[in-house]
């Protein structure tokens, strides 16, 4: 039985580069942004580095279909570089790449990289897409809120919760992460919000409104891994972060196809996150995880993934939400950069975002949004719709824990 990589690979360095709209600059600079940072960070010169691997999903109007782009902008000379793609899982995936490579012994040090100008592809989330901006695989899937909507409807009908209280529960997922976000200097989105404003937003597909929907962002992030052997040669100091877990669940059609699922929760999500505590020897997640960053798209998708982590009873996440428990101040909080919803979501990125968050906590860097001790964090990707996607799932944590 295969033993999984718990520990087998630590970061020696992440990146991030400011996001939002970035019409000053073009996929190039953000990369260069956010690989500086990380190349800084890791102690370490550019030629170190073995192998990258570059996740972008919808900026192939800029940048087409190969990773040459990013081997050319970051002068990577004569190294492999392999492009990813996963939907919205697509950071996440370039990490995969990278940490599996270093857990095999294929490499030393590896690069994951996930950037997207989305800005510039004219891709604004709601409008069915057309081919000129998506390959065929998202076509089908139209509009994402009302793809996500459904989500609602289906989680509201299971456990007879009223619109008004699913709604305030919604609510108070978009008002935190505003909240977080407005202490975040790279963050999209840098202003606090009122519930009432938020409940009185336009509805874009019921029951979601303007502000249960994440940005359309420009962005990079970037990580770079290797052994805690070569890591400690090099000369880190102090408590490594290492890489507990990494999995990955994609539908096999089951959703669309059969009548198994009531569509109130993600399938893969459940999946992914029994294999990815599995491989960590995580055996409660709600008390042993110190930080979630979740696939926030809609404010309903963080809900139900709270239920589908295993950290809210099911059922009972709205509760929870309610009550604070994923707050800043929370027993387990959850998108203390601002999320998806304000940090932003720059596709390609996003998954790696989430990580770098984790990795300032970790080492105690994240400013005025520190956390006191944490320890293990879990970050969630989720790609597609909820009824046909793919949901990839990756913790880090101080090496001794």
């Amino acid at each position: 039985m295969a033993s999984g990589i718990k520990d087998k690979v630590a970061i020696i360095g992440m990146g991030c580069s400011r996001f939002g709209e970035r019409w000053d600059c073009g996929t190039e600079q953000l990369v260069t942004e956010a690989f500086v940072e990380a190349l800084k960070d890791a102690g370490i010169g550019k030629k170190q580095i073995g192998a990258a691997w570059y996740g972008s999903a919808l900026d192939s109007v800029n940048v087409g279909n190969s990773a040459i782009p990013l081997s050319t902008a970051l002068r990577l000379e004569g190294i492999p570089v392999s492009r990813v793609e996963n939907m919205c899982a697509t950071g996440t995936e370039a990490l995969r790449g990278a940490v599996y490579a270093v857990a095999a012994g294929a490499v030393d040090i590896a690069l994951a990289i996930g950037a997207e100008k989305l800005k510039d592809t004219g891709y604004g989330g709601l409008p069915v897409p057309s081919k000129g901006t998506l390959n065929n695989l998202w076509i089908p899937y139209g509009s994402a809120p009302a793809g996500f909507a459904q989500l609602a409807s289906g989680y509201r009908a299971k456990y007879g919760i009223s619109r008004e209280d699913l709604k305030k529960a919604m609510a108070h997922v978009s008002w935190k992460s505003h909240q977080n976000g407005a202490k975040n200097p790279k963050a999209h989105l840098r202003k606090a919000v009122t519930m009432e404003t938020i409940l009185a937003a336009p509805l874009i597909a019921e029951p979601l409104g303007i502000f249960d929907c994440c940005g359309v962002s420009d962005g990079a992030a970037c990580a770079i891994v290797t052994t805690p052997e070569i890591a400690r040669a090099l000369g880190k100091r102090g408590e490594l972060v290492t890489v507990k877990a990494l999995q990955l669940s994609a539908s096999a059609g089951r959703e669309m196809g059969t009548d198994q699922w009531d569509g109130s929760y993600v399938p893969n999500t459940r999946m992914a996150a029994a294999a990815a505590y599995r491989e960590a020897g995580i055996r409660n997640p709600r008390k042993e995880l110190s930080a979630l960053e979740v696939h926030d798209c809609f404010s309903i998708t963080e809900l139900v993934t709270m239920e589908d982590l295993g950290v809210s009873a099911d059922g009972q996440a709205w509760r929870d939400v309610l009550e604070g428990v994923f707050d800043g101040e929370g027993e387990i909080p959850c998108q203390i950069d601002g999320g998806l919803k304000c940090f932003g979501h720059p596709v390609g990125a996003s998954g790696l975002r989430m990580v770098y968050e984790h990795y300032l906590q970790l080492t105690g860097r994240a400013g005025s949004r520190q956390l006191k001790n944490p320890q293990l964090g879990l970050s969630h990707n989720l790609g597609g719709v909820p009824y046909n996607g793919v949901c990839a799932i990756s913790i880090v944590g101080l090496e001794s824990r």
